[in-house]
């Protein structure tokens, strides 16, 4: 079996090997001047993306300042949810800094991206997120809320109520009555605070890759391929080194974003759930995307891998995320399927067709064509499909999530060439 692919977002955790006993019991007070910084500092995170926003909108690329900065309140938010009870994983205090504190047994790192596609960064925290915001929502606790607790991770002033605190509590406990804090438990904690940091950074804007749905358990990560390492640009002249962690720095950051950041955006947050949940589900409950015409003049066109991996847990897709129904409309009749990628690249191996690989600034999909011919049999005739319809007009495919590499695959039911339908994908999302 192939090793799972590894996500750009690191974070790392080293288990002190003796924690204090009682200390534990008294880290909600003592993180409490982290926690008033780290308040400051996320509101100013969300104005800071808003404007990163419209930066990727129109260029294609995260601001470096903007990155940075956000890279920092992630590094040292991280550090503080390790000491306290993101993982309760040392005693020693957290530095008051936005730098790398190379030493400190929590560590975090996100790629600088070399380009970031305008047309994702239009949907990527308010729709693509989703299915992420339920499952984050039943590690933080306060599933209705997900998607305003995808950072509560690191800076909760106490055990909450989702899973990772029940986990943590339970290794107090231990730490308590044996001085010991059970291994399998820090490794599974770690495993979900990682999830929860892929998902921030994602909705954040500073990947477009989409988190997995799988838990990567232990304190160490794997090492990442080199293409995903950005190199810092040699053309410019050099400059004097900055301490991304200097506090007059950092409050001067603070201050010239909070004004009126609270009011608005709670307010927009806020709009934009009801919204999304009042607007976009059909008459059978579903949450719907937007229709998209994909059109091609090749025999097929077919997703990218779908990678999902739960680690075992796929009772979670079944609970949380519910069936996904793709809903396709054409005028002529058209084969919609999800299969296996091994499956499916065996199937079009010399096939004309093109992979959708991205949406352009107008949310219009962009294709990657492969050269070949024309299918050797209609895709009706081969049974590898997990599910599939065919026909004219609106055609209705529901599938019910299993762990693998998945893709969706468009073409016209006679296999000729010249593909076109309006699509739109949703989900249950119980």
């Amino acid at each position: 079996m192939e090793a799972s692919p590894t996500y750009p977002v690191r974070i790392e955790g080293r288990l002190d090997p003796e924690l204090s006993r009682w200390l534990w019991l008294v880290k909600w007070l003592l993180a409490i001047p982290h926690y008033i910084v780290l308040a400051f500092l996320w509101l100013t995170v969300l104005v800071l993306t808003i404007v990163a926003f419209f930066a990727i909108l129109f260029t294609g690329r995260y601001p470096r300042g903007i990155f940075d900065f956000n890279l920092g309140v992630f590094r040292w938010t991280w550090r503080v949810a390790f000491y306290s009870y993101a993982a309760l994983g040392t005693d020693r205090y957290p530095s008051f800094t936005l730098d790398d504190v190379s030493d400190y047994p929590a560590r975090l790192d996100i790629p600088y991206p070399a380009h970031l596609s305008r047309g994702l960064v239009l949907v990527k925290s308010w729709l693509l997120a989703i299915p992420h915001y339920i499952v984050v929502g039943i590690f933080l606790g306060g599933g209705s809320y997900a998607a305003s607790q995808v950072d509560e991770w690191v800076w909760s002033i106490g055990f909450e109520t989702g899973l990772i605190g029940l986990l943590v509590f339970f290794a107090g406990m231990a730490l308590l009555f044996t001085t010991r804090y059970p291994r399998g438990i820090f490794d599974f904690v770690l495993g979900l605070d990682r999830w929860v940091a892929r998902v921030a950074a994602y909705v954040l804007l500073m990947r477009d890759e989409y988190p997995p749905f799988r838990i990567d358990q232990g304190g160490a990560e794997k090492d990442l391929p080199a293409h995903d390492v950005v190199a810092e640009p040699v053309a410019e002249p050099p400059t004097p080194s900055r301490s991304g962690g200097t506090a007059g720095r950092v409050v001067l950051i603070v201050i010239g974003v909070v004004a009126g950041v609270i009011a608005l955006g709670l307010l927009a947050g806020g709009c934009a759930l009801v919204a999304v949940d009042q607007t976009q589900r059909d008459d059978d409950g579903f949450l719907m995307s937007p229709s998209q015409e994909f059109a091609t003049p090749t025999y097929a066109v077919v997703s990218e891998d779908a990678d999902i991996d739960t680690g075992g847990a796929e009772w979670g897709l079944d609970t949380f995320l519910g069936t996904v129904r793709i809903r396709s409309e054409s005028d002529r009749a058209v084969f919609v399927g999800i299969a296996p990628a091994a499956e499916v690249d065996r199937y079009l191996e010399g096939v004309e067709h093109d992979v959708v690989d991205d949406l352009d600034s107008t949310g219009d999909p962009e294709y990657s064509p492969r050269a070949g011919s024309a299918p050797s049999e209609p895709p009706s005739n081969v049974t590898f499909w997990a599910e599939s319809v065919a026909g004219q007009g609106e055609q209705t495919l529901d599938w019910e999530p299993k762990d693998g590499d998945w893709r969706v695959v468009l073409m016209n039911e006679d296999a000729l060439r010249g593909v076109s339908s309006e699509m739109s994908i949703g989900a249950e999302l119980d």
